[in-house]
């Protein structure tokens, strides 16, 4: 269970020399994609607005906030704002658990998610821009493949990578 950052100001003062910081504080945002398993198109036009829905209350949850969540039928964007107190592996190893179990008991008894991620930090003069490329999804396939886009973003984002270990 998600719990709230910070926590009560000191009411001792702080050892002398030392200043106190009652809250941790930060502005993260985080561009995660993820592919269902083998990339396969199980994400079906029915139930996508409801995955979106179900994976922005994960999110939630976690105490952060989903800017935008769309994709196609084999894999998921999501542009995020996430407190300090939650890793990227956290986030991802949680949304995608939850939201698998969630699509096997309402929609896809088979469903899963492919193993790894990527995940990207977003600068705030860059959310505009990211959030753009997000909702364009539904005209990247036109362009290129879920596997292009991805290698292109890890090239775009300066990730090395080995493609033999990105795909399951």
């Amino acid at each position: 269970m998600a719990q709230a950052v910070g926590g009560r100001p000191r009411t001792s003062p702080a050892p002398e020399g030392r200043k106190t910081m009652p809250h941790t504080l930060g502005n993260i945002l985080l561009h995660f994609i993820f592919s269902a398993s083998q990339r396969r198109p199980l994400i079906k036009p029915e139930f996508r607005d409801d995955l979106f829905a179900y994976l922005g209350g994960i999110v939630r949850e976690m105490n952060g906030t989903a800017l935008i969540i769309n994709g196609e039928p084999d894999h998921v964007h999501m542009l995020i704002r996430v407190r300090p107190v939650h890793s990227a592996a956290e986030i991802a190893r949680v949304g995608k658990a939850n939201s698998s179990r969630w699509m096997r008991e309402k929609h896809l008894a088979r469903f899963g998610w492919q193993t790894g991620y990527g995940v990207f930090s977003v600068s705030e003069s860059n959310v505009a821009a990211v959030t753009r490329y997000i909702v364009g999804q539904q005209e990247h396939p036109k362009k290129q493949s879920f596997q292009e886009e991805f290698v292109a973003l890890l090239k775009k984002n300066h990730v090395e990578y080995d493609e033999r270990y990105i795909w399951d």
